[in-house]
């Protein structure tokens, strides 16, 4: 058994899954992480065992003390020669080991140190600090969605990160619901059509596009990270149509270098729209009667209204006489929030069941 196997067999202490539950959602201010703070509460302040404290391995993933240890290994076995060898910078063989050794060893004394304050109560990576992160993945929270939107003309009402309205509102409830997921940073900038001769909604201004190789290599790099860090599944979701085919790719990818330890899953249930109307005519009684013919629709309207009303100009669009959309009113507000929450629970209930359905049968 290797150094790292045998550190590895002592184990990690942890803590059950803290629960969560489905917040509601409300209607909040136009800045960006406006919109999701001032509705949720502060958790619980998590504490440590004595025993816990004291493991020196405490918080840390399999992947964080694999990286330490390996990087301690690599400083003990620094080939160091009778005349100390120079390396760049002048800078000795055995010098380079006393400093890696050093750097190993402060990594792992973070690792151990307990927060100090009251976690809080989000489920979204960029909010929390790298404490909270560490706490989370202890707690069992080892699902990770990354989610793509885009940067795309919507017509002259919404605003052109309709798909990133959404998938905050959508992202949210879905790790909510799951219960031991968290939420990577909304993925803003996706293709959306020809650059150098513009095609597609790049033909518009506002619309910011990536080469479909770059959105891949992000889509890998982040995944990358997240598993680095000890999420053992990954999870593709897209508001976009143009994104479904570089998540499936990547996902499939993915596994196929990942090999076992952690999976990647694209759910293309979330992105079912057909679905949505459907029921939203089944279970709501609402059908659009007619088509304006711009790229906007009762459905995606009502939920942007649950995260921002200004993201549909909802005000602006009552004042001038123009708060519909494909022959349905949106002028009542409080009635639109209402239907866009019951909207985006249907999308959170499907798409739960759809992540649950791939990593329960390994997909």
């Amino acid at each position: 058994m290797d150094t790292v196997s045998r550190v590895e067999s002592a184990g990690n202490g942890g803590r059950g899954l803290a629960e969560t539950r489905l917040m509601g959602w409300a209607p909040v201010g136009r800045k960006r992480l406006g919109r999701r703070k001032g509705r949720l509460g502060a958790a619980p302040a998590l504490q440590w065992s004595p025993q816990q404290a004291l493991n020196r391995h405490g918080g840390m993933t399999m992947e964080c003390r694999r990286w330490i240890l390996a990087a301690a290994a690599v400083a003990l076995v620094v080939p160091i020669t009778g005349t100390a060898q120079q390396g760049r910078g002048g800078m000795t063989a055995e010098r380079r080991a006393e400093m890696m050794a050093r750097q190993a060893e402060a990594l792992l004394a973070d690792m151990r140190m307990e927060r100090p304050i009251e976690a809080l109560n989000s489920v979204w990576i960029e909010e929390l600090t790298w404490m909270e992160v560490r706490d989370a993945l202890r707690d069992g929270k080892t699902t990770a969605i990354i989610s793509t939107g885009g940067i795309e003309q919507n017509g002259p009402y919404l605003a052109t990160g309709k798909h990133n309205y959404v998938l905050e509102g959508a992202c949210e409830g879905i790790a909510r619901k799951l219960g031991n997921a968290l939420c990577a940073p909304v993925i803003k900038l996706v293709p959306e059509g020809g650059i150098a001769n513009p095609s597609g909604h790049m033909r518009y201004p506002g619309t910011i596009s990536l080469r479909e190789e770059t959105f891949r290599a992000v889509l890998d790099d982040v995944a990358s990270s997240l598993r680095a860090h000890g999420f053992t599944n990954i999870v593709f979701i897209g508001d976009s149509g143009g994104n479904q085919g570089g998540m499936a790719a990547v996902a499939a990818a993915l596994n196929e270098r990942w090999r076992g330890g952690a999976r990647a899953h694209y759910v293309p249930e979330f992105y079912r729209y057909r679905e949505v109307f459907e029921w939203m005519e089944s279970e709501l009684g609402i059908t659009e009667p007619t088509n304006d013919g711009i790229h906007d629709d009762f459905v995606i309207t009502s939920i942007m209204t649950v995260v921002d009303p200004e993201s549909v100009r909802h005000a602006q669009r009552v004042a001038a006489g123009k708060a519909s959309i494909n022959g349905l009113s949106i002028a009542d507000l409080e009635a639109t929030i209402e239907t866009g929450k019951k909207l985006l629970g249907f999308r959170v209930d499907r798409t739960v069941e759809a992540i649950r359905a791939a990593i329960g049968g390994g997909s």
